[in-house]
């Protein structure tokens, strides 16, 4: 398959693992990047051992979670305690062009793979290290998973409805956010290398990635001395604004009023055109101040109705609104399917499985899935063949020696 694509002839040694490593070089394989993880049988990525699995039935190259994370990438299985396996990821490194990890500080350096290493091996190499804390400071020892990153960030206390207390926000987002602040990162150096010939080394911390996204928290309290309230799905300057029950078994649609105008269509749209003029809701401060009664008047509405209904009713007055979605309808969905945005690709075990695809789209670098995730050392031979350059009796002898596992 032709690669047109913006990160055409760009390598990459890629020895994350878990979420938000692999989440960045999704992006880069996303992009066109030659992606190569660095696996090993003796400790297997987490995410290969993590539900779903195809058909319900288990296996390290069955796992939806990493089928998912690791599309467009090659897997090469080196046992990195051996000094050979070590040879090797040297070798790969001094033709690749970028090394991602996101172990905790300083394993890389413990296993021999240091940047101070591989930059005399490869002089122009750019590596990231996307650990939880940084390679520096009190806490850069700590090992961190996402989850963690939420209440630590201070999301979590800016989440939750009013008289709760903080909650988490669902699901692990310092991953994939860190993942995505890190691709951005890995960009910007390979934009620097291309005009000046420097490599770089690139300490991304999750946990700083994570704060980043909660600047409105942050000033809140730097400017006026105190953290934002919790609102739940209500917002400070909009009104109605939130998820309201529908007809049906546990269905919502959202809707947002995002001023005045838009609130006279709402009106019209709900064939309420005399709440427009109520003195409880005729000004955002006024809709505010009530809007425990706004929104109990709008559930009354929404309750009698489908959410397709709902939104079809105020999309055609200019109003947002929108069904919330369950991933089966996702799935399904019409204008994703319209986009291209579903891949759907054989994988060696599983088959033809829908996955999520590249979110974008390039009017002249065309960007696309060029192939499944990997199997656990699917394409061990094939690198060190076409990229490395051993010969297929010297694989075999590495393979007796236990050093390819």
């Amino acid at each position: 398959m032709a690669n047109n694509s913006p990160l055409a002839g760009v390598r990459i040694a890629d020895f994350t693992w878990v979420w938000a490593g692999p989440f960045a070089t999704l992006q880069l394989a996303h992009l066109g990047a030659e992606v190569i993880r660095i696996e090993t049988q003796n400790r297997v990525c987490v995410t290969r051992r993590l539900p779903p699995f195809a058909d319900g039935q288990g296996g390290i190259n069955r796992s939806g979670y990493y089928n998912q994370y690791n599309q467009g990438k090659a897997s090469v299985s080196l046992n990195l305690k051996s000094s050979e396996a070590l040879a090797i990821a040297k070798k790969l490194v001094s033709v690749s062009d970028v090394v991602t990890e996101n172990f905790a500080a300083g394993v890389m350096d413990k296993m021999g793979l240091g940047y101070e290493t591989l930059r005399r091996i490869k002089p122009d190499i750019i590596m990231i290290s996307m650990s939880g804390y940084g390679a520096s400071g009190p806490e850069s020892g700590y090992v961190s998973y996402g989850p963690a990153q939420a209440p630590l960030s201070g999301l979590s206390s800016l989440t939750g409805f009013p008289d709760f207390p903080p909650m988490h926000v669902g699901f692990s987002y310092g991953d994939p956010n860190g993942g995505l602040h890190g691709a951005f990162a890995v960009l910007a150096a390979l934009m620097h290398r291309a005009r000046t010939g420097e490599g770089q080394y690139i300490d991304l911390s999750q946990w700083e990635t994570s704060i980043a996204i909660t600047g409105e928290g942050l000033m809140a309290q730097v400017m006026n001395g105190a953290p934002p309230p919790r609102i739940g799905n209500r917002d400070p300057y909009m009104a109605p604004h939130g998820l309201f029950r529908c007809q049906g078994e546990d269905r919502w649609v959202s809707i947002a009023v995002a001023n005045e105008k838009e609130w006279r269509q709402f009106c019209q749209g709900i064939d309420r055109p005399e709440l427009a003029a109520d003195a409880r809701f005729s000004s955002l401060t006024d809709r505010k101040k009530n809007e425990d009664a706004l929104d109990a008047l709008i559930t009354v509405w929404t309750e009698s109705l489908t959410a397709e209904a709902v939104t079809a009713q105020l999309q055609a007055v200019g109003v947002a609104a929108f069904p919330i979605l369950t991933n089966q309808e996702l799935a399904g969905d019409p204008h994703l399917h319209s986009r291209g945005f579903f891949a759907e690709l054989s994988h060696p075990e599983v088959g033809v499985r829908r996955h999520a695809g590249v979110p974008w789209v390039f009017s002249d670098t065309p960007c696309q899935v060029r192939r499944a995730a990997p199997c656990l050392g699917q394409d061990t031979d094939e690198v060190l063949r076409r990229v490395l350059g051993y010969s297929a009796e010297e694989v075999a002898a590495l393979k007796a020696r236990e050093v390819l596992t």
